[in-house]
């Protein structure tokens, strides 16, 4: 077994954290197509490997996922925002917690949802007219978030609330820009951005605040079949039986209230920006949806038959996924791809690097939807947009369905033309958001 895997020269202090928070997006392709399936290189003081062969990732997601955990050195300010919330909870309280939520995202209860999504994207496209210019990034996170807040919430975000959670989301994902200076210092030194950061994460605690308050009394009695079936009226009776504390709810809350909009508002915003650099494709997308709906608004029966509009959201998460790197640590020193890992290293897992790598994918960096239709042996972990194995998203079938239903609405009524001439820069935060929006112009069909 051979010592250590090839990699990046690093600086002293820094490693190779430059170059990485320079973009993130470029190292990590560039390090997959140099040095293949297991890549070390530091972040700071962080020993970091990087693992690009999908039978790897699948082990460290699903076969032995109880030999890795959530890492710790994302305990600090991701600690502060998210708590021990599904994302980030661990062992016991993470199994409890899932086992609890998950009555909330059970089938029978998602066919029920598709009016509701579609209701709220009727009141954003009221909003819009012919030839108006739009953010279409901030209009799909405006939609996300009253479906998530109506869905799983049980209540609705007046203006005031929406413009609140709005401002508060800046601050929030600067914090977590890659920052060399970041990965050098120790987590208790004063940096710029830690003010802001506590105050929006103050702020958005005031709306869950508000948000809680108005749901109790109104969350029903246990069983689950004597009251409301979203995820906050569980949360409640679990704790009138003494099984939630005020902190769980709000950990819980909070990383729903983000986790929940966030990615499905960047699958939209990224699909729109690709249909508009594709009318071939565009066009396909507008007859299957005049074949399958017509001028009627989409069912839950009419998804299923939706088949291409759901190709263009696979695209589309292939070619921009939301979660673009994740990352585990081993419990005891593991073997990897050959080599030893040991057990302070931090394990990364890039949806960006695999999703575009030459070795799994024909024309990677091609926005093809029919890709996802042709008989191809490639394995299954070259394309995570959602995670794999017992933590794999719990929101994930909402989240496409929203997508599907949201996409089709909105293009039965418009067509968005992309009004910048140079292609979106990616802004690397827990996810990856376009920098400076998605400017759009709205055109009626």
């Amino acid at each position: 077994m051979s010592s250590s895997p090839p990699g990046p020269n690093g600086e002293p202090l820094f490693g190779s954290s430059r170059r990485y928070a320079r973009d993130p997006f470029r190292f990590l392709s560039a390090c997959e197509q140099a040095y293949g399936d297991v890549v070390r290189f530091d972040l700071g003081p962080l020993n970091t490997y990087l693992l690009t062969d999908p039978a790897d990732v699948e082990r460290v997601l699903v076969s032995e996922a109880d030999r890795f955990r959530k890492p710790e050195f994302q305990d600090d300010a991701l600690g502060d925002l998210l708590g021990k919330g599904l994302l980030l909870s661990e062992g016991q309280t993470w199994r409890e917690q899932r086992d609890l939520a998950s009555p909330a995202f059970r089938p029978g209860r998602l066919t029920g949802f598709a009016d509701d999504i579609v209701a709220h994207n009727d009141d954003l496209l009221a909003d819009w007219s012919d030839g108006a210019e739009i953010n279409v990034e901030l209009d799909m996170t405006e939609v996300t978030l009253a479906v998530i807040v109506d869905l799983m919430l049980g209540t609705d975000l007046d203006d005031r609330r929406v413009r609140t959670i709005r401002e508060a989301l800046e601050p929030l994902g600067a914090r977590f820009e890659p920052d060399p200076v970041r990965f050098a210092a120790p987590q208790w030194l004063p940096m710029p951005g830690d003010g802001e950061y506590r105050n929006a994460v103050e702020t958005m605690e005031d709306v869950i605040d508000d948000i809680v308050s108005e749901r109790r009394g109104t969350h029903g009695d246990s069983p689950a079949d004597e009251g409301p079936d979203d995820l906050l009226s569980i949360l409640l009776r679990a704790q009138d039986r003494g099984e939630q504390s005020d902190r769980q709810i709000r950990d819980e809350v909070m990383t729903m209230l983000l986790a929940g909009h966030d990615t499905t508002a960047l699958t939209l915003t990224y699909s729109w920006y690709l249909l508009s650099q594709h009318p071939d494709v565009e066009r396909r997308v507008h007859d299957e949806i005049e074949s399958v709906l017509g001028d009627d608004p989409p069912t839950m029966a009419d998804v299923r038959d939706l088949d291409f509009v759901e190709q263009v959201i696979d695209e589309a998460m292939r070619l921009y996924p939301p979660v673009y790197t994740m990352f585990r640590e081993p419990k005891g020193s593991v073997e990897l791809g050959g080599y030893r890992i040991p057990d302070d290293a931090a394990i990364m897992l890039s949806q960006w690097a695999m999703h575009r790598s030459e070795r799994y994918w024909d024309a990677p960096d091609e926005f093809d939807p029919d890709r996802w239709t042709r008989d191809v042996d490639r394995p299954r972990f070259a394309y995570f947009p959602f995670g794999g194995g017992p933590r794999h998203c719990i929101g994930k079938h909402l989240a496409k369905l929203e997508a599907k239903l949201i996409l089709a609405r909105t293009a039965q009524q418009y067509r968005l033309e992309y009004t910048r001439e140079r292609e979106p820069e990616l802004r690397p935060t827990l996810t990856m958001h376009p920098r400076d929006g998605m400017p759009m112009r709205v055109h009626e069909r």
